[in-house]
This record gives C-alpha cells, sequence and structure tokens, in this order.
C-alpha cells in the first residue's frame, strides 16, 4: 500500500515545497493562529512573541498563500489606478498617494491609461474589473459611466478622482477648477488687464468646461466683454495650442490682441511658454497646475496650484471606507486649489 503521509519539514525542503504556517508556528514554538495573527497584522501578540515568529519566518523563507487567501475571504487585496494617461508629470503624484493608501491596507496598485478615449476607458476598467479587484479609482475620460453600475452592485468600490462620473451618482474626490480659474483671472484684471484670453483642454473635458467657467465668471464680474476670438478649446497638441496663442497674441480682429492668457492645464501651458511674446514677458500668463522649473523659467510662471497628491490619498482613502462597509450616499468632495504669484502673472499690460 502507498504510503501518502505529507512529507516531514526535512523532505519538504529537500523537494522544495514551500513552507506552511505549521511549519513556522512548529520552529517559533507557538499556535497556528498565533502565526495567523502576526501573518496578517492581526493584534493579539506579544512584541516577543512576535519576534519570534517573524525569525522563523525569515529562517523559513514562509510567504503568505494569497491564493487560498482569496478564495476563503472573496478579497484580492487588489486594486486598479485608471489615469489619463501615466507619462503626464500631475498623475504622478496621485498615482504614488493611491499606491501609498493602497500598501498601508496590504494592497496591490494595477495601473493603466485610458489616453483620453472614452471606449479605452471601459475596455480597462472592465478588464480590472475581470480579475477581481477589489475596487477602482478612475480618472474618467467617458461620457457615460452606466456601465459601471453591475460592478459597483456585485462589491467593487469605485470613487472618480479629478472628474466626477458621468450619468450616474458615484464617490468623487475633485479640485474647485471654477474657483481657481476664477482667482486667476481676477488676478490678471487686479495688475491692469481687459483683453484676456483662455485656451483650455477639450471641452467635453469637466475640469477644461469648468475653467472656462470660472474664466468667463471673472470677467463677468469685471464688467469685461470676452470676445470669442479670445477663447480657444480643443486638444493639447502643441501645435493646436500654439497656434492659438499666437492668433490670440497677434489679435488680428477687431477685438485686438491680448494682454494675458489664462492656460486651462499644465501641458497647455508648457506650450504657452515657448510663445515668444510669452518668453519674452510681452504677454502675462497664469497656469492652471503647477508643473516642474516654473519657478525657474524667466519670468517665472504664475500658477494656480493644486494637491495631486492629496486628491490621490482622498480618493483611495474614500475607497478604502467603502470597502470596510461604508454604505452610506455617494460623496463629493472638493479640495481648493492655491493661487501662486512668480511674475507672470503680475507683468502690466504692454498696450491698452
Amino acid at each position: 500500500m502507498a504510503d501518502t503521509a505529507r512529507p516531514t519539514r526535512p523532505a519538504r525542503r529537500r523537494y522544495g515545497l514551500r513552507p506552511t504556517m505549521k511549519d513556522v508556528a512548529a520552529r517559533a514554538g507557538v499556535g497556528l493562529k498565533t502565526v495567523s495573527r502576526v501573518v496578517n497584522g492581526e493584534p493579539g501578540v506579544t512584541p516577543d512573541t512576535e519576534r519570534r515568529v517573524q525569525e522563523a519566518i525569515t529562517a523559513l523563507g514562509f510567504r503568505r498563500n494569497d491564493s487560498a487567501r482569496i478564495l476563503r475571504k472573496g478579497r484580492t487585496s487588489s486594486i486598479g489606478l485608471v489615469l489619463e494617461d501615466l507619462a503626464d508629470p500631475f498623475y504622478a503624484p496621485l498615482s504614488r498617494a493611491v499606491e501609498e493608501v493602497a500598501r498601508a491596507h496590504g494592497a496591490l496598485l494595477i495601473n493603466g491609461s485610458s489616453a483620453e478615449d472614452g471606449e479605452r476607458e471601459r475596455e480597462l476598467v472592465l478588464a480590472l474589473c475581470a480579475r477581481r479587484v477589489d475596487g477602482l479609482v478612475i480618472i474618467p475620460a467617458g461620457d457615460d459611466h452606466r456601465y459601471l453600475e453591475p460592478e459597483i452592485a456585485a462589491g467593487v468600490a469605485t470613487v472618480f478622482v479629478d472628474r466626477p462620473a458621468a450619468r450616474m451618482e458615484a464617490d468623487a474626490v475633485l479640485s474647485r477648477s471654477f474657483e481657481g480659474a476664477r482667482e486667476g483671472v481676477a488676478h490678471l484684471i487686479a495688475h491692469g488687464h481687459r483683453r484676456i484670453g483662455f485656451i483650455g483642454d477639450l471641452p467635453r473635458i469637466h475640469t477644461a468646461a469648468e475653467r472656462l467657467r470660472g474664466y468667463r465668471a471673472a470677467m463677468a464680474e469685471a464688467g469685461l466683454p470676452v470676445d470669442e476670438s479670445w477663447v480657444a478649446l480643443g486638444p493639447t497638441d502643441p501645435g493646436r495650442v500654439r497656434a492659438d496663442a499666437e492668433r490670440m497674441v497677434a489679435g488680428p480682429g477687431a477685438a485686438g490682441p491680448v494682454t494675458a492668457l489664462l492656460t486651462g492645464n499644465n501641458r497647455v501651458t508648457v506650450t504657452v511658454v515657448r510663445v515668444p511674446a510669452v518668453r519674452e514677458g510681452r504677454v502675462a500668463l497664469v497656469g492652471f497646475d503647477d508643473f516642474e522649473l516654473a519657478d525657474l523659467l524667466t519670468p517665472p510662471v504664475t500658477v494656480i496650484a493644486q494637491e495631486p497628491a492629496l486628491l490621490g490619498r482622498k480618493a483611495a482613502e474614500l475607497l478604502f471606507r467603502r470597502l470596510e462597509g461604508a454604505d452610506d450616499a455617494p460623496r463629493r468632495v472638493e479640495l481648493p486649489t492655491r493661487l501662486v504669484p512668480r511674475g507672470s502673472g503680475e507683468i502690466p499690460p504692454s498696450h491698452p
């Protein structure tokens, strides 16, 4: 009759089998439940006992069997983060903050980029759900997020960040784009500007629309007209942005050239600072979003700064709050922006 007994611990090591919690418990001289508490970070273990268990784990090369844990608890300890563009510097601190919160909760973060394409966002989100992530943090690109309702009903916690969900209610963490843009334009007006242009992102994007609304509100509050030739929305392609900036600065129309510009995000600003009139300080500039080396340019760039790391942290904390059982109504958290005067926004108009 064949011997089907479990291999002894020395035999398990000899045959390359992974050590188990029972092996760790035997080496540390403690019960199996004590090892489980240490491995899973649960309370109720004295420092000395925890030290012995950790030493046994190190000596044996023990690793937790997450596959068994997933089957037992129905959780994968992973979350997905869907960004607009992984290469955009704005999203680096946001992603890092989400990762740090996930790590503190023992979860793995999986990143993906929608490239500002609604269909690609949908495919990526559903692929993450198919891999059974516990939750999602999404910077939305699409205009209808009702496709997520079955996933949320099935228990996938979901938080939107930077922009709200479209056509459904869901948790969201946003910056106050309207107020920030209004403050930036008011700053230019206070320094004598009356013909102010706005160059923004695609009009369907929530943040672009809110910043345009803030621009118009500030102009209206000051009793200043807005010539539509001073407003340009579209892709952040450098060619498009540069052409619009040069057209506004040249001002061939009846409204005349602008003396100042508000740019709608960091990518637009980086293109606009290369336009000769802006680079030479003949046109004032306030940019939405701070960016690296903005303070070292000549003139240094005045910005409306967001806190992307705080956006990411708040979104991730809200996500794990949902995963821990909170079932109240969807929340909308709005974070303030901050005007940072550096020089480019304080240049007076060079012509009336």
